[in-house]
């Protein structure tokens, strides 16, 4: 009985502090996910993101990173927004997630609250708290936690919401009641392997991540191979089309969460500002803002290849 108690009283608090999705898997040994991420590092999909290569015992089993993990809680926290940036053909886009505030923190601070309410309600807990920064597989979980599924894009699609949505978990040794998964809805539906530019979804399910225009305009710390050049869309810091498409993202609705929203400033960015963006504004703009992660540089070299690529379309 006390486990299903502590479990309701958990996901309660976990809405109260505006979490949008809440749910519990047993912490275990990823069986199912070895070889498919074996498989996936073979063949280097990962490009340049060698973090994903390491610690790959601790990615597939959660009680090497809290030792006597009994349970993850995985949290969903809606960024999908209300007002969006132009995106036309012809405008520089970025990713809806990188608008407002860089959700590792607004995640974290949301998880700590909650972990601390455990330990002063429950009692003495030990575990951790994750937004993205350990080997940890947050779409598995969530997935096994029942929030959702894992798209053929491989983004965690939720029935009743859609795909725009940040995961955090904890992971503790407190036993708790686990949901369990549910099944996958995506049928025969192909729109997000259709509309990806790049051909980075190379089979249903499977994102070959060197391929992906997210890879290519922030984790890639080179020069945008040619291979992308007339496929960027004007993306330049991150990339929505597979979500955008998808039929379940009909279901999203407006986050709650302020330090998400859109600022006026980012807002009215002309494609000009973009090109002639100083050292001054790009500190201003996006001083707690995901974008600082590719840098002035490289958000520059974005915003070049993507020039070149209009400049060549509109040649006569």
């Amino acid at each position: 009985m006390k486990i299903s108690e502590n479990t309701a009283k958990i996901k309660a608090q976990a809405k109260a502090l505006g979490f949008d999705f809440c749910g519990v898997s047993k912490a275990d040994f990823l069986d199912e996910e070895a070889p498919r991420l074996e498989t996936w590092l073979q063949r280097n999909h990962q490009g340049q993101m060698a973090y994903m290569a390491n610690h790959f015992d601790k990615r597939l089993d959660p009680r090497k990173l809290v030792p006597g993990a009994k349970s993850v809680i995985s949290v969903m926290l809606n960024y999908y927004p209300e007002k969006r940036r132009a995106e036309g053909a012809e405008d520089y886009k970025i990713s809806k997630y990188a608008y407002g505030k860089d959700y590792h923190f607004v995640l974290k601070d949301k998880l700590k609250s909650l972990f601390e309410f455990m330990q002063s309600e429950i009692g003495e807990i030990d575990g951790r708290v994750f937004v993205d920064s350990a080997p940890v597989m947050d779409k598995v979980w969530a997935k096994k936690g029942g929030l959702g599924w894992v798209g053929k894009h491989s983004n965690l699609i939720n029935k009743s919401g859609g795909s725009f949505f940040f995961i955090g978990e904890i992971i503790c040794d407190l036993e708790l009641e686990p949901d369990g998964p549910i099944k996958d809805y995506c049928g025969t539906c192909t729109a997000c392997l259709d509309a990806c530019p790049t051909d980075a979804i190379i089979e249903p399910y499977v994102v070959d991540g060197s391929k992906c225009i997210s890879y290519y305009t922030i984790e890639l710390k080179e020069a945008i191979p040619e291979e992308a050049k007339g496929k960027m869309e004007n993306w330049i810091f991150g990339c929505d089309i597979c979500q955008d498409v998808c039929p379940w993202n009909r279901f999203s609705k407006p986050h709650k969460t302020p330090e998400f929203q859109l600022s006026e400033a980012l807002e009215g960015m002309q494609n000009s500002d973009w090109e002639e963006i100083t050292e001054e504004v790009f500190r201003e703009l996006f001083r707690r803002s995901p974008v600082k992660r590719s840098k002035l540089e490289g958000l520059k070299r974005n915003v070049g290849f993507c020039k070149i690529e209009q400049d060549e379309e509109d040649r006569p």
